[in-house]
């Protein structure tokens, strides 16, 4: 019998050798992932809304009842600020709910199309589990219900749950009735300072319609990207029926249907060129976007054209300048201590986590 038919298991082979290798990579790199999960274990996954003590703002949750299949509003008016007060009141509000839905965070940095080989994110509909859908079910309801002429919505949606179950995604999209809520919030739902709605197109149209009439009290002012100083508290505007890529388009379709979509503002990050936005119904969640951006000829940070994607609108906020550091100094970021800081947190506000080395 051949002396390597019994040596064979110590005889060296290469491909052997290379196969084990790998093999151990992929050990090594799942360890490496048991890890991380053992330390996204210990991390918060999302945040209550915090007590009214720290952060005066009445849940979604207040303005509905029920159970899905048979919710109702309950509240349905907004509180009146001045609107010198309300920017910093938009971005506290607009974090705090981005918490309750768990820190999500899209980067759409490497999708800028100025890249030199540029990494499309193909759209796709994110599934959210129907534990997580039935928990902020009331949320996105409230949404809804600081939204005029939206009970048919509620109507059709409790259909939907009656049918599918509560777990099931919501049949009408919400963003609209996100930025609507948001505002009515923060003490600007009059209708001639913010023209709440289910689609975005109406307040974009009443903001364009300002920047003509200086004598409006309109909150927000139109402009094109890149024209004026953006600011947290504003919004940005993207359209994709049609895909509007200036203002100027808009401006020729005013009052016209429009299938459109806006992001708050919450922060400028000009040293990684890059724009941070928070919005509802973002892959059906309220997701915070990074959005690619670069200083242009004016000195202003301004969005670039990503992922196959044109932002045409800048909806300035008319009160008052912003300190660039709202994310920071938020109350939902300053009610986080290290033990509760989400590993997600990293990509937008790493000196977080200084001192908790």
């Amino acid at each position: 019998m051949p002396l390597n038919r019994h040596y064979s298991s110590v005889v060296p082979d290469k491909n052997r050798l290379l196969s084990d290798s790998l093999h151990w990579e992929h050990w090594l790199a799942l360890a490496g992932l048991l890890l991380l999960c053992s330390l996204c274990a210990g991390q918060t996954k999302f945040s209550e809304r915090l007590p009214n003590t720290l952060l005066n703002v009445s849940p979604p949750t207040a303005r509905v009842t029920g159970k899905p299949g048979d919710m109702v509003y309950i509240m349905r008016s907004c509180p009146s600020i001045p609107l010198k007060d309300v920017r910093r009141r938009i971005v506290n509000t607009t974090i705090q709910e981005w918490a309750y839905f768990g820190y999500s965070v899209l980067d759409l940095v490497p999708t800028r199309e100025s890249n030199p080989e540029p990494k499309r994110q193909p759209w796709r509909r994110t599934l959210i589990a129907s534990d997580e859908a039935l928990r902020v079910a009331s949320s996105i309801a409230g949404y809804w219900a600081a939204t005029p002429d939206s009970a048919w919505i509620l109507e059709q949606q409790n259909q939907s749950w009656a049918r599918y179950g509560s777990g099931s995604r919501w049949r009408q999209p919400w963003s609209a009735a996100f930025i609507s809520w948001v505002m009515c919030e923060s003490g600007i739902g009059e209708t001639e300072v913010f023209h709440r709605a289910i689609a975005h197109h109406s307040y974009i149209d009443q903001a364009i319609t300002a920047t003509d009439q200086q004598d409006s009290q309109a909150a927000y002012r139109a402009f094109e990207p890149g024209e004026q100083q953006i600011l947290p508290g504003d919004m940005l505007c993207r359209g994709y029926r049609p895909a509007y890529k200036t203002l100027v388009a808009r401006r020729q379709q005013m009052d016209s249907g429009a299938r459109t979509h806006c992001d708050i503002v919450i922060k400028l990050d000009p040293h990684n060129e890059r724009i941070m936005l928070i919005g509802g119904n973002v892959r059906s969640w309220v997701r915070l976007k990074l959005l690619p951006a670069a200083i242009n000829d004016r000195g202003y940070l301004t969005p670039e054209p990503y992922n196959g994607r044109t932002i045409f609108a800048h909806l300035q906020l008319q009160a008052g300048d912003a300190d660039n550091d709202m994310l920071h100094q938020s109350p939902t970021f300053q009610s986080l201590n290290c033990a509760k800081l989400p590993v997600a947190l990293r990509l937008i506000q790493p000196t977080l986590f200084e001192d908790c080395s």
